[in-house]
Parts: structure tokens; sequence; C-alpha cells
């Protein structure tokens, strides 16, 4: 796949930005030049990189799990990284131009958003959940597309 066009970066980001600010308490604003997500408004959960520093990449870097970059990585480093700066604390690394659906990027987005939240934050947004279950997919109204993006532009525009 080639790096996505500006327009399919664009979509993505309004995608992702859906997503993101459908969680409680949170804000977008930019970090260190990228679009990034907070909650009450100062801990980050999530970054969009665009080519950070020419690493070729349209990615999230995104707060995880104990264990789940480890597992991610090992089990699929085409779509999964150790980012830079932050990989050390367990953040996860997401190519969003590597045939990645919505429904899975959701449950990640929901994933990094829960490993930082405060608990109270979390139980309400297993609350709004049917039967007090997390949902992954409840910020994305109408069809679902395959993959993010088409991957298909030249590098970058």
């Amino acid at each position: 796949m080639g790096y996505p066009s500006a327009a399919d970066r664009a979509v993505a980001l309004e995608r992702l930005r859906t997503l993101c600010l459908a969680l409680p308490e949170t804000s977008e604003r930019p970090s260190h030049g990228a679009p990034s997500f907070f909650i009450r408004g100062k801990t980050c959960f999530l970054v969009l990189h665009d080519d950070h520093h020419g690493d070729g990449r349209f990615a999230v870097w995104c707060a995880a799990e104990p264990g789940a970059q480890e597992a991610l990585v090992a089990g699929d480093p085409e779509r999964f990284f150790r980012p830079p700066y932050v990989g050390h604390r367990g953040w996860l690394g997401v190519r969003l131009d590597r045939g990645l659906g919505w429904d899975e990027l959701a449950g990640i987005v929901e994933d990094a958003y829960c490993t930082v939240a405060p608990k109270k934050l979390v139980e309400r947004l297993e609350g709004d959940a049917p039967s007090g279950i997390r949902t992954r997919a409840t910020a994305l109204k109408g069809p679902r597309p395959g993959p993010l993006v088409d991957g298909g532009g030249a590098h970058p525009d």
C-alpha cells in the first residue's frame, strides 16, 4: 500500500475525531504539532501522526494496557509498532494505512481511553453500553467501510 492521499487522511482524522470525542470528558488540541486527544483536558490517550519525522507512517500512538503492545506488535508487526518516545511506557503504534477496519480502531480507541481514564469515567462509559458491556463502535453511524484509508496516494502530499 502507498501513503494515503491528503483527502483520505482528512477523512480518517474526522472519523477518528468522532470516535475520540464521543467518549466522556474528552477534548482535542494539538500537541507537538499533531492532533491529540485528552481526558479532562490533561491526560493524553491518543495522538495522530502523519509521517512523524519522515517515518513514512500514517498512524496513531495510543495508551495501551500492560502487555498489549508486545502481543500486538509480535502478532502483526505490519500494522502495530512500538512508537518512539512513548513506546517504553507501553503505548502502541497503530498504522492506519495497513488494512485496519473502523470497528477495530473503535476498540483500540476505547481501550486506550479506558487504560488512562479515571475509574468513574470508565464506569460511566461501561454504564452507557447495553447490558453494561463496553461497546466498540458507538460513535460510528451508517456503513462501516473496510480499511481506514485507501493507501493509494503518493507519499506524502
